[in-house]
């Protein structure tokens, strides 16, 4: 297998194209030059380089557009700008459009060796970051696999089993037998909805999401999820209060997922709050977002855990609260809201609570009256 970096120059430049192949030669690369743009976007499918160096001043297409070429044919290509001192400005400019470096002209060998291998060891990471990416998708694909065959068939037949015997026994049990038969069911419903979260949380496609997308009330949205909520704030004395400042606008997204997010946000509020204490959610439009924020006057999260709360598995823990977590409501939250191109930010202070905002980008009113 062919393990050779492919270094691609491009430059109207003889001597320039010279000096590099001789500053490289006798190393591990491939070299290939072309004296134009148009030449050298002729070489991409042939050569297939891992790094290339632009000239920003070529007569015919400019440094600029072969940049902009070379990351639509393959955007892991590193790009390099070669720029005289007159055109740092225009360098920095290609940097803002996606090259990875400039290199002013004249260069002396060494410094034209250290960019290469900046360049090639940007795209080294780059590559390991896809496969990495790659291999946590097939790693998430096969648990899902696992988890739905492995574990929830057998346990749905110890769980149907279980009813079939409660059944047949009616009438024989004692007290303490019937009540150990309900702790049984308690606890295979609760290993039961663990497998449905982790499935739930495996399954979130940003693209079949985003299908789904169309002009949606936020205020539909929080009617819904306060009405989702509401017997688990009633079991723990948490009073649910809301506040909608109008006009609110509309969101481009999905009413149903949206509505999971909130109810999955106001749902870890109640829980790790404090009976007794209350729990608020507000609405309003800041300039092109729409804000929905949830608060809670619950335990609170440490600073150096909030880093870590979106992430797949991470369970809160407190000697305060005896409700257990899954690790999984919040992450499920990031990924739908990621994938109606909004965020969710939090604050929190230990022992006094915290507050979550999810961030969704305002429809504009064009888009609502125009189709």
């Amino acid at each position: 297998m062919d393990n050779q970096s492919r270094i691609l120059i491009i430059d109207d430049e003889e001597i320039v194209l010279d000096s590099c192949k001789q500053i490289l030669k006798g190393s591990s690369h491939k070299i290939a030059t072309a004296m134009d743009g148009t030449l050298g976007l002729s070489l991409l499918n042939e050569f297939h380089p891992d790094l290339v160096y632009v000239d920003l001043k070529m007569p015919g297409i400019s440094g600029l557009e072969v940049i902009g070429k070379v990351h639509e044919f393959d955007p892991t290509i590193v790009t390099i700008v070669i720029t005289g001192f007159a055109t740092v400005s225009s360098a920095v400019e290609a940097m803002k459009n996606g090259a990875y470096d400039f290199l002013p002209k004249p260069f002396t060998p060494d410094e034209f060796r250290l960019i290469t291998q900046r360049g090639l060891d940007r795209r080294r990471l780059v590559l390991e970051t896809i496969a990495l990416k790659r291999e946590k998708e097939m790693l998430r694909e096969q648990f899902a696999a696992i988890v739905s065959h492995e574990l929830k068939s057998p346990l749905s037949a110890v769980q149907q089993n279980l009813y079939f015997l409660m059944d047949e026994l009616s009438g024989q049990l004692t007290e303490e037998q019937i009540h150990k038969f309900e702790r049984m069911k308690i606890k295979i419903d609760d290993l039961i909805n663990m497998i449905h979260t982790w499935l739930r949380v495996l399954s979130v496609d940003v693209n079949k999401i985003r299908e789904k997308f169309k002009a949606t009330e936020v205020k539909s949205i929080i009617s819904k999820s306060l009405e989702s909520v509401q017997p688990h704030a009633t079991r723990k004395d948490v009073e649910l209060s809301s506040s909608i400042q109008e006009p609110l606008g509309l969101v481009n997204g999905d009413e149903g997922t949206l509505v999971e997010v909130v109810v999955n946000i106001l749902g870890n509020a109640i829980k790790f709050s404090r009976s007794g204490s209350q729990v608020s959610i507000r609405a309003e439009k800041v300039g092109n977002e729409i804000l929905i924020s949830v608060s809670d006057q619950g335990v609170g999260i440490a600073k150096e855990d909030i880093p870590y709360i979106f992430n797949d598995f991470y369970a809160k823990r407190s000697d305060q609260i005896a409700e257990q977590s899954s690790g999984l409501g919040l992450a499920i939250a990031r990924r739908i809201v990621e994938a109606h191109d909004g965020s969710v930010s939090i604050e929190s202070e230990l022992g006094k609570g915290s507050t979550f905002v999810i961030h969704l980008p305002s429809l504009k009113e064009e888009a609502t009256s125009g189709s």
